[in-house]
C-alpha cells in the first residue's frame, strides 16, 4: 500500500480566475523548477511534493506538517464538468476542491451550482478567495505567503478585507455552511477555510498549497491509500479525436496500474464494451513540444494517480464520466455488466411523466438529474447527446398529461435541426445553459409565467369552483334580484356564474358582486361581499348560514380534472366533488 496524490479539482464562477489560479500554481512551481518542478499529465498537472516543499517550508514547519503524499493532482479543465466527470458510485473521483470566488463580485450562478455539486457529492473544499490586489489601497508585496502579504498592507488596507471576507462567510453560513480566515479555523472537520489570495500576484499560493497538502493528509488518508501493482481503474475525463491516431480517452487513473496491450472495459450507452490498450501516451515535457503534432511521448505503462491518454481500437463511443478498468479475460464479463448497470442508473428512462434531460457527458447528465431531483423536479427521461425528434416527441406526450413537465432540458448541447422544427410545431419548450444552476432557475421562472398564463386561460373559459356562506341578517332585498350579504369560504367567485344551493337545486345567477359600494370583478377566501343573485328569492331558495357553491357544469369538472388539475388546491378539488354530490341528491 502507498499513499497517492489526492486529486484536485478547481471549481467557481467564470470570470473568478479559476484558470489563473491554476497557471499561478504552475508558475510558482515551474519557477522552482530546480527541485523537480510540475509534471505535465494529460487533463490534469502534478505538483510535486519537494515542490510544495520548497513554496511551503517555513509555513509546513509552523503548522509542524511532515508531508507523507507525493504531491497534488490538479485537474486542468476548471469547472464543475471536470468534476462531475470523476463522478463514482456514491460520490467524486476528486479528493479536495478549490472554490475559487472573487472578492469584489462575491456569489455568482456558477458558485452556487459548484456548492450544490459539492454538497450533493459530499467533496470536503477550501474557499480561494482571489483578486486581493483588487481591494482598494492593495499593494503588491512580492510574497508568496498571504500572511506575510497582509503585514505589509495599511490598517485600512487589511480592515477592508476583512469586511468583504465576512461578507462572504456570512453569505456561507446563510448557505448552510460554517466558514473562517485559514489562520482563524478552530477546527477543519467542521469549518471551511478560506484563503485570501491573488492569482496575479501570486499572493497566498502558499497558504492554498499547504492547506490542500495538510488537510489532504489529515483527514483523506484511508482515501489515498492504493495499491499501485493492482489493475488499474480510473475515469474517462474526455473522449478526444487526435490526428493520425483516431479517437483516444483522457483518462484520470486512481487506482493501480495500466499497460499497454492490457484489456480494458468501458461503458457506452449501449452497456459495457472491451478493447486492447494499442498506446500509452503522456504529454511531452513543455521544452520539447517543438512540433505540435509530436505532442505526446508513448509509455509502457502508468500508475496511479495520474493523468494519460489512451488509445484503442473501439473507443469512439465511449462516454465521458463513467469508469474505466483494466481487466483479465475472466473477469470482463462481470466487469461489462457493473459498468453497464452504471449507466443505467445514471440514464434514466421511467414511465412517469416527468422533463426530459439531455446533456453532454455521463457525469452531467448524473448531476443535473440530482439537482432537479433535489428540487422535486421529476425527471422522465436523461440521456446523452444532441436535442432529437424522439426527445421532442416523447416532451410532447408528457405535456399532454401534465403541461408544466413537458420540456427538454438541455445543458451543454446542441438541438438537431429537425428537432427543433418539431418543438415549434407541437410546441414544445427546449431550454440550454451551460450551467445547471442556471438552468433550473430558468425552468422555475418559465413553470411560474406558464401557471400564471395557464390560470388565466383556464379561469377565461371554465367555471371555477368557489363556496360561501350567507350572513345571519344580512339580506337586502328578497328578490328581483335577490341581495344578500355573504362570506367566501374557499376559491374565487367571479359575476355571472350559476350558483348550487343545499338540496342540490339551482338557485340563480351571480350578477353583481359588491364591497363597500364598489363592483368588484372577483371575491376571494375570506373576503365580505354583497351579492346581487337573478332568479333568486329569499327563503325559499336560499336562507341565512346557508353554504352555497357555485354550479360547474358537468364538462368543466371534467376539463379541470383532466387539463388543469396542478392548479388546484385540495379544496378546490374536494369541491368539484360536494357539485357532484349536491347534484346526485337533486337528481
Amino acid at each position: 500500500m502507498i499513499i497517492r496524490q489526492p486529486i484536485v479539482v478547481v471549481m467557481g464562477h467564470v470570470d473568478h480566475g479559476k484558470t489563473s489560479v491554476l497557471d499561478r500554481i504552475r508558475k510558482t512551481s515551474v519557477s522552482k523548477r530546480e527541485a523537480g518542478g510540475i509534471t505535465q499529465h494529460i487533463g490534469a498537472s502534478e505538483v510535486p511534493a519537494e515542490v510544495i516543499q520548497k513554496i511551503c517550508g517555513e509555513a509546513l514547519k509552523r503548522m509542524k506538517v511532515e508531508l507523507k503524499i507525493p504531491g497534488l493532482l490538479f485537474i486542468d479543465t476548471p469547472g464543475h464538468e471536470a468534476f462531475t466527470n470523476l463522478r463514482r458510485r456514491g460520490g467524486s473521483m476528486a479528493d479536495i476542491a478549490v472554490l475559487v470566488l472573487d472578492v469584489m463580485q462575491g456569489f455568482q450562478p456558477q458558485t452556487l451550482e459548484a456548492l450544490e455539486i459539492l454538497k450533493e457529492y459530499k467533496t470536503p473544499f477550501i474557499v480561494a478567495l482571489n483578486k486581493v490586489d483588487l481591494v482598494n489601497g492593495w499593494i503588491d508585496s512580492g510574497e508568496t505567503s498571504f500572511n506575510a502579504a497582509l503585514a505589509k498592507q495599511r490598517e485600512d488596507v487589511q480592515v477592508r478585507l476583512d469586511e468583504k471576507l465576512y461578507e462572504i462567510v456570512g453569505r456561507l453560513y446563510e448557505l448552510g455552511f460554517s466558514a473562517e480566515r485559514y489562520d482563524r479555523v478552530g477546527d477543519h472537520a467542521k469549518q471551511i477555510a478560506i484563503v485570501p489570495l491573488s492569482a496575479k500576484t501570486g499572493e497566498g499560493i502558499t497558504e492554498l498549497l499547504m492547506l490542500l497538502a495538510g488537510l489532504s493528509q489529515k483527514y483523506l488518508e484511508k482515501r489515498l491509500a492504493i495499491e499501485v501493482k493492482g489493475s488499474g481503474r480510473g475515469n474517462i475525463l474526455e473522449v478526444k479525436e487526435e490526428r493520425g491516431l483516431g479517437t483516444t480517452v483522457d483518462v484520470i487513473l486512481s487506482d493501480g496500474t495500466i499497460k499497454k496491450n492490457d484489456l480494458i472495459v468501458f461503458a457506452t450507452e449501449n452497456g459495457g464494451a472491451t478493447t486492447k490498450v494499442r498506446a500509452l501516451l503522456k504529454p511531452k515535457p513543455l521544452d520539447e513540444m517543438r512540433d505540435p503534432r509530436e505532442k505526446f511521448d508513448s509509455v509502457e505503462q502508468a500508475s496511479a494517480a495520474c493523468g494519460v491518454k489512451i488509445y484503442a481500437p473501439g473507443l469512439e463511443h465511449a462516454l465521458a464520466g463513467s469508469s474505466i478498468a483494466v481487466v483479465d479475460e475472466a473477469e470482463a464479463e462481470k466487469v461489462k455488466a457493473e459498468m453497464a448497470n452504471e449507466v443505467k442508473e445514471v440514464l434514466v428512462n421511467r414511465d412517469y411523466a416527468g422533463v426530459i434531460v439531455k446533456a453532454d457527458t455521463l457525469g452531467s447528465v448524473e448531476a443535473l438529474t440530482k439537482l432537479l431531483e433535489k428540487e422535486d423536479i421529476l425527471v422522465k427521461k436523461a440521456s446523452i447527446g444532441p436535442v432529437n425528434k424522439r426527445d421532442v416527441s416523447e416532451a410532447s406526450a408528457v405535456r399532454n398529461e401534465n403541461p408544466l413537465l413537458g420540456v427538454v432540458l438541455t445543458f451543454n448541447v446542441r438541438s438537431l435541426e429537425d428537432a427543433k422544427l418539431e418543438a415549434a410545431s407541437l410546441g414544445v419548450t427546449i431550454m440550454n445553459s451551460t450551467i445547471v444552476y442556471t438552468l433550473i432557475e430558468n425552468y422555475k421562472a418559465w413553470k411560474v409565467e406558464e401557471e400564471r398564463k395557464s390560470r388565466e386561460e383556464a379561469y377565461k373559459k371554465l367555471v371555477a369552483p368557489a363556496k360561501f356562506k350567507v350572513l345571519e341578517g344580512h339580506c337586502f332585498r328578497a328578490s328581483k334580484p335577490c341581495i344578500v350579504g355573504v362570506e367566501i369560504l374557499a376559491g374565487k367567485l367571479k359575476p355571472h356564474v350559476r350558483l348550487i344551493g343545499e338540496s342540490g337545486d339551482d338557485i340563480g345567477e351571480v350578477k353583481e358582486i359588491q364591497n363597500e359600494s364598489k363592483k368588484l370583478e372577483e371575491a376571494g377566501e375570506g373576503m365580505q361581499v354583497a351579492l346581487s343573485i337573478a332568479g333568486a328569492s329569499f327563503e325559499k331558495d336560499l336562507n341565512f348560514k346557508d353554504v352555497i357553491l357555485t354550479s360547474v357544469p358537468k364538462e368543466h369538472i371534467a376539463e379541470w380534472r383532466d387539463k388543469y388539475a396542478h392548479m388546484l388546491s385540495e379544496t378546490e378539488m374536494e369541491m368539484l366533488s360536494e357539485i357532484e354530490k349536491r347534484r346526485r341528491l337533486r337528481d
